[in-house]
């Protein structure tokens, strides 16, 4: 009868501590290197410190003195008067009417933007599949074309007596209004047409947003029983909050300087109904008040930032 003989097991070797990854040495660079970075960015920090840092800080020199439209020869040759530019803007009932002209057009413009952007992509996104690029170029194309163009083409629009609109509300029987003449339409019409030409942006990005959210969630939630409205508020909208944030910064950002629509197509009126603080203070540079001009503009700037920073507390992810 055989045997068997069994070997004894060979011992296991003791693990051994891991040993901490170094870094690989970091490479110093060459001087001539460094002296070619210097040498390429010189030209456009000249620039830049001359058209765009100079100018910063001599309009706030300027607004904190009474400089006119004959100072500009001799513009350290003024007399500084201290915040008295603030203090008579912020005192100007036309100001105060162009800033509440301004809150009005933009807290009724950018909610309607953002919504109908958001709508547009969502039927981008999940309802049209046929023709997407055609409808995507023809929702974009209005943000493309040049302001002054698209407001002329509203202001016919809008005629009150042989506009396309008020012709179509005639089909049905409705007396359409003076929409650029009449103060309590003029503002309105201003924003439907922001609304229509500015929405194109804000879609493209949210498409893209949209197309980032996982597919395997929203079936993961259809396979529980959510309907498409309880998909979209508990998946899909907390997962656009970084994109509406962006969205929503730059239209208010846009919308808190908007210029072009009252001055070409109702000049401000009528009675100071759709006159904006950007178009004041571009007003105010004509007339050659450049001090007080120069503090207006800060003062746009003080909002623009406080607006921002409300977003951003608003939307961002992690309150």
């Amino acid at each position: 009868m055989a045997t068997t003989t069994v070997l004894p097991a060979a011992p296991v070797p003791a693990p051994t501590p891991a040993s901490p990854m170094v870094p690989p040495p970091r490479r110093r660079g060459h001087p001539g290197e460094a002296r070619a970075a210097w040498t390429l960015a010189i030209p456009f920090t000249l620039l830049f410190a001359a058209f765009t840092v100079w100018p910063v800080f001599q309009s706030l020199f300027m607004s904190f003195t009474d400089t006119k439209q004959r100072d500009l020869r001799t513009p350290f040759a003024v007399n500084f008067i201290g915040l008295d530019n603030y203090a008579r803007a912020l005192g100007d009932p036309t100001f105060l009417k162009a800033a509440a002209n301004t809150a009005y057009f933009v807290l009724v413009g950018v909610p309607l933007t953002l919504a109908v952007a958001l709508l547009a992509a969502v039927a981008l996104d999940k309802g049209i599949t046929r023709l997407r690029s055609v409808f995507r170029l023809g929702f974009y194309t209005p943000v493309i074309t040049s302001i002054v163009a698209v407001a002329v083409v509203w202001r016919f629009i809008l005629q009150p007596d042989t506009g396309l609109a008020n012709t179509v509300l005639g089909w049905f029987g409705v007396q359409g209004p003076n929409w650029l003449g009449d103060p309590h339409w003029a503002m309105p019409s201003l924003i439907m047409m922001a609304v229509w030409r500015n929405f194109g942006t804000g879609m493209i990005i949210f498409l893209a947003g949209l197309q980032g959210v996982p597919a395997s969630l929203q079936e993961a939630a259809a396979i529980d029983g959510a309907s498409g409205w309880q998909r979209f508020w508990s998946i899909t909208f907390p997962l656009l909050r970084p994109t509406l944030l962006f969205v929503s910064v730059t239209t208010a950002i846009g919308y808190l300087q908007f210029f072009e629509e009252p001055f070409v197509m109702t000049s401000g009126g009528p009675l100071n109904s759709t006159i904006s603080l950007s178009m004041y203070t571009y007003n105010q540079f004509g007339y050659g008040n450049y001090g007080l001009a120069a503090a207006m503009s800060y003062l746009i700037f003080v909002v623009i930032a406080v607006v921002t920073a409300l977003q951003f507390r608003l939307l961002r992810e992690n309150r």
